[in-house]
């Protein structure tokens, strides 16, 4: 492991230490000062009118909110039925109405807003826990308590996030609050310490890091989170200092697990709680130390973990997902472009700035749940606009394969296309080696369904009962009645692919990604079970050529599809498929064994697609089946 924000803060603390040898008494550490605080009102009176309009209007619909009771068996009913809406729904809207009003109250300033901050500050003060139910317990993957321990605090991915809130509200807002009450911002001091940075310097939690354990986006999301607490409340320097130190060394975990190739396994929704959040970790520890990290930003690992969000994105809102990520999975914006322009690349700066704009100048993605990216996008926002207008050019992603997740991503001027050629055993995993998705000018083709709502179950050893985690609901074969099993043994091997200026390819052997016996012989012939397949994009032709060959004897082959499929088949094992009137696509070497209709009635799924999916189902006849989209 290449430690180099460990080194950036080892430097830091040496330096601090030898000013103090010196007998200097004056601390290196920075004020962190990210935002202005609701008295500056000239800063907020400079915000883009339309901001400023939208914030106010947002801010009023709270106005004399009642925040949401939240009741002990709300927390049980998690364990007792596995649903995570009861508790979820309270908790999270309690967290959004108070940013919407903590913002109006900056913007107009005329204290109009501050009885419901006040009620918003104190219902989250008297919560018992800030951990949600399906976190809580205090060792990775463990059962979780029925109810939360009020002594002993869990730090997860909430817990953190409302300590950043509340340290973003009283940075902002601390004269106004005490005027009315030097207790407020008392009680709210004393929370943090006592719920966040203690149990952040006395406890190990998994997401922190240590030799062994393997990291994901909790690391970062939680660790940004902390330091926000930290550094804008005030804290004493030793402990700031403590805080600055263990959050360095688990942004080194963190990077240990990504590829140089900077690909995020988890997908393109959580690469804004992986990669984003790495930036807003790395971006906090830079501004307290004065510079102290500014060179991690020009490291070719960060710069490539920074623009993997441009080479997955397809148009307007759609992306290539795999594992539990959307295909929608909400516009970029000021998070963004601020990274890409901590790391020097304009193409990743136009995109979050046009983004921007094609989400209405939305201040959050759909969460809404952190109050400082609203404040980022904010102050951001007319940045954006101006850098937008003032660079009218396209933006172009180039062809790449990401060799540390077996991503492959390769465009036409009409297609889209992608290729997972890796394992089972991603972040957020599912079954889906070797499956394709595929779009024309943008509209889904060949699709990844995504995933459903959170359960209890999502999380648990029945994960894979779930249908959407299931190689037969990808574009993928069944072979002999066997779908895909998880875990890193069960993997592409052979994967070859080749790019230039005419056509892109991928080629992969698949049957390994199957639990096979080690005697199963499929073929009859004493071979062992094969199954390549093979990707070609003929660029100037704008055509899609998916080759399977295999000795394999019973193999169905299952393709998911966006637009109601009509099936025709031809003489002998030729067929075609057409996609409404947006493409087609004949076959040879299959019968139809099926047309299923997949309803779509999951919230979270119908966030992505506004009805009913197919799954075509052919049975191959021969050892070739050949597939031609156009």
């Amino acid at each position: 492991m290449e430690n180099r924000c460990g080194q950036a803060a080892s430097l830091f603390l040496d330096a601090l230490s030898k000013n103090r040898e010196k007998g200097k008494n004056e601390s290196l550490l920075k004020a962190f000062s990210p935002f202005p605080p609701a008295s500056d009102r000239q800063a907020y009176q400079g915000l883009p009118e339309e901001i400023r309009h939208k914030i106010i209007k947002e801010g009023e619909s709270f106005l004399s909110f009642a925040y949401p009771p939240i009741r002990a068996t709300d927390y049980m009913s998690f364990k007792r039925t596995g649903s995570r809406a009861v508790y979820e729904d309270p908790y999270f809207s309690r967290r959004r109405a108070l940013n919407s009003l903590v913002l109006a109250e900056c913007v107009e300033g005329e204290g109009r807003f501050l009885d419901d901050i006040i009620n918003g500050i104190y219902a989250l003060c008297e919560e018992s826990a800030w951990q949600i139910p399906p976190h809580n317990s205090y060792i990775r993957d463990s059962e979780q308590f029925i109810l939360p321990d009020f002594e002993r605090p869990v730090l997860d991915l909430f817990s953190c996030e409302t300590g950043a809130q509340l340290s973003c509200i009283l940075y902002l807002l601390s004269e106004q609050l005490d005027q009315i009450s030097p207790f407020i911002t008392k009680r709210i001091h004393r929370e943090l310490e006592n719920r966040i940075l203690q149990p952040y310097l006395t406890e190990h939690f998994w997401w922190m890091g240590r030799d062994g354990e393997e990291m994901c986006n909790w690391t970062v999301w939680c660790t940004q989170n902390v330091l926000i607490t930290a550094f804008l409340a005030d804290f004493p320097e030793q402990m700031r200092l403590a805080v600055l130190q263990k959050a360095a060394s688990s942004c080194d975990y963190f990077l240990a697990g990504y590829g140089e190739d900077g690909c995020c396994d988890e997908g393109a929704h959580y690469y804004r709680h992986a990669g984003l959040c790495l930036f807003c970790a790395l971006d906090i520890l830079d501004q307290v130390t004065g510079g102290f990290f500014a060179p991690l930003f020009q490291w070719e690992k960060i710069k490539n973990i920074a623009s993997y969000i441009l080479n997955v994105h397809v148009k307007d809102n759609c992306y290539f997902n795999f594992s539990d990520c959307s295909a929608t999975p909400g516009y970029a914006g000021a998070r963004e472009y601020l990274f890409g322009k901590r790391t020097g690349q304009r193409a990743l700066m136009l995109f979050g700035a046009r983004d921007f704009g094609r989400s209405g100048f939305a201040l959050y993605n759909d969460e809404g749940i952190s109050l400082y990216y609203r404040l980022q996008t904010a102050f951001c926002s007319q940045e954006m606009i101006d850098f937008a207008r003032e660079n009218p050019a396209d933006i172009l992603p180039e062809d790449i394969f990401y060799p540390s997740v077996g991503l492959f991503v390769a465009r036409s001027p009409l297609l889209s296309l992608a290729v997972k050629a890796g394992d089972n055993a991603d972040s957020h995993n599912h079954n889906d080696t070797g499956s394709f998705t595929l779009y024309k000018d943008g509209k889904p083709l060949f699709i990844d369904i995504g995933v459903e709502s959170y359960t209890k179950k999502t999380f648990s050893e029945r994960r894979y009962e779930i249908w959407t985690m299931q190689s037969g609901y990808h574009n993928l074969p069944t072979l002999d009645g066997l779908d895909q099993r998880d875990g890193a043994a069960f993997r592409a091997t052979q994967v070859k692919t080749a790019f230039d200026q005419d056509k892109a390819s991928i080629s992969m052997e698949l049957s390994e990604a199957y639990p096979f016996s080690e005697n199963a012989c499929l073929a009859g012939d004493g071979a062992s079970p094969s199954y390549v397949r093979k990707v070609i994009l003929w660029k100037k032709e704008n055509k899609i050529k998916l080759t399977d060959c295999t000795n394999c004897e019973n193999v169905t082959l299952n393709l998911i599809t966006y637009y109601a499929p009509s099936v025709k088949m031809n003489s002998g094992d030729c067929g075609e498929i057409v996609l409404e009137e947006i493409a087609s696509a004949s076959f040879r070497g299959a019968e139809l064994f099926a047309i299923d209709t997949l309803p779509v009635t999951d919230p979270r799924l119908k966030a992505s697609w506004d009805h009913d999916l197919y799954r075509i189902r052919l049975t191959l006849t021969g050892g070739q089946f050949d597939l031609c989209i156009q």
